[in-house]
């Protein structure tokens, strides 16, 4: 996966718009694919559209482009994003887990944001802050978080956790603000039937 994110480095603009999914990555990317496109065909294709000088000076400007994008990419590459929770991140987690079971939610949350700062790709984090949004009523918030998480590879662990969270989600939206659930009623007694008879 290391040598795969530096093959990134041949097409300028390719690390951002691909690794960090980057809009000006994007912009460099096709505005690069155009230059070359223009290049290629005014050369060999419509060889007689432009005149020579004006073709020196088109793949002049194209490989200076790609010269110096690729010598700015590789002095501001992309770090990888980490995918394992570093050490001292799991006295927080731990200490969020514990908030969070003590249902003290500020808490809770305040600490899951930290670790999600120190490593982003944490799903077991991420599925904790998840619930605990849901548990607090910001069910908005913890529908896109766990479908985020759902897509990624951090939550490839957790996706029995997550669609049962998304089911939670789903209950506690069906039932309109202010109603009360029902509980399971017991049939009458026979005293009751009298009663009513």
């Amino acid at each position: 996966m290391h040598a795969a994110r530096h093959l990134t480095l041949v097409w300028p603009g390719l690390p951002w718009l691909w690794l960090r999914g980057s809009l000006m990555g994007l912009v460099l990317a096709l505005a690069f694919g155009l230059a070359v496109d223009v290049a290629v065909l005014t050369t060999w294709i419509w060889t007689g559209l432009v005149e020579a000088p004006f073709l020196i000076a088109l793949w002049t400007a194209t490989v200076a482009i790609w010269l110096v994008s690729t010598a700015s990419a590789v002095a501001a590459f992309p770090p990888p994003l980490r995918s394992i929770r570093p050490r001292q991140a799991d006295a927080m987690f731990l200490e969020a887990r514990n908030a969070y079971l003590a249902r003290n939610w500020a808490t809770a949350e305040s600490r899951l944001r930290e670790l999600l700062e120190q490593a982003p790709t944490d799903g077991e984090a991420q599925l904790l802050l998840g619930t605990l949004l849901r548990r607090v009523g910001r069910t908005a918030e913890a529908r896109r978080a766990l479908e985020k998480l759902s897509r990624s590879d951090s939550g490839a662990g957790w996706l029995d956790a997550i669609a049962a969270e998304l089911r939670l989600l789903d209950a506690d939206e069906a039932v309109p603000d202010g109603a009360v659930l029902p509980v399971s009623a017991a049939p009458p007694s026979s005293a009751s039937r009298d009663v009513a008879a």
